[in-house]
């Protein structure tokens, strides 16, 4: 059993805010009967659901973790440059990267089908954390962690949240972004003089890149979409 506006998010009528009035409009029938309550449970392979009398298949909510080699950039096609899609298997070439990362950057990557989650996943305003391993020049001292916890202003004028900076010895450190910024740990890094020179995202939420090999991609299960992506 599902969530009727659920159901409909997942066959592509639209996100939660676009269904919701759809519903209420009555443009959505169940076996028949028009239904407005979005909260309604039903049973996809048992019902029929329709939306102005065309009948509705819908589909499963589908989130891929990959880790992305570097040498990819992230995006869905490009006439000159290898994408990360070519990483995927022909099933899931329909997925949507979830941000991206910069084609020198290594790890933990995103696709899915569901646009409600996508959207959450990136948006500032929800603070998704974001964590990465550097490998870079110099070593992190108490006053650049203290800066990244202020909050960077960098050359351009751009503007960073408050971040975390973790040394962990000289050259390497663990840096902590709820945002996604152009090429954004670069430059914080740069900006207090640690040239990176390898860079690998490990964690999203609290989701974790673990033992995924290089290369290599897995379909995460809904009990850890739900624990690790929606309700850390």
């Amino acid at each position: 059993m599902e969530r009727l506006d659920k159901f409909l998010c997942d066959s592509g009528v639209g996100t939660r805010s676009q269904v919701k009035p759809i519903i209420k409009a009555g443009r959505v029938t169940v076996d028949g009967a028009v239904v407005r309550d979005g909260s309604m449970k039903i049973n996809p392979e048992a019902q029929t659901v329709c939306l102005d009398g065309n009948p509705l298949g819908g589909h499963r909510r589908l989130v891929v973790m990959l880790n992305k080699p570097a040498g990819y950039i992230t995006a869905t096609e490009d006439p000159v440059e290898k994408t990360v899609m070519e990483l995927l298997p022909a099933q899931y070439r329909d997925l949507k990267p979830v941000g991206r990362l910069d084609k020198a950057t290594e790890g933990l990557l995103l696709f899915t089908n569901d646009g409600d989650l996508l959207h959450k996943l990136i948006s500032p305003k929800k603070e998704i954390p974001k964590v990465y391993y550097a490998r870079h020049e110099g070593t992190a001292s108490p006053e650049d962690v203290e800066a990244f916890r202020a909050g960077l202003t960098l050359r351009d004028g751009t503007v960073c949240r408050s971040a975390g900076l973790e040394p962990l010895g000289a050259g390497e450190s663990l840096i902590t972004v709820c945002e996604g910024k152009y090429h954004q740990v670069r430059r914080m890094m740069a900006s207090r003089g640690m040239h990176v020179t390898y860079l690998e995202r490990r964690k999203e939420g609290t989701l974790e890149l673990g033992d995924l090999p290089r290369g290599q991609l897995r379909e995460l299960t809904e009990e850890e979409i739900l624990a690790h992506l929606i309700d850390f």
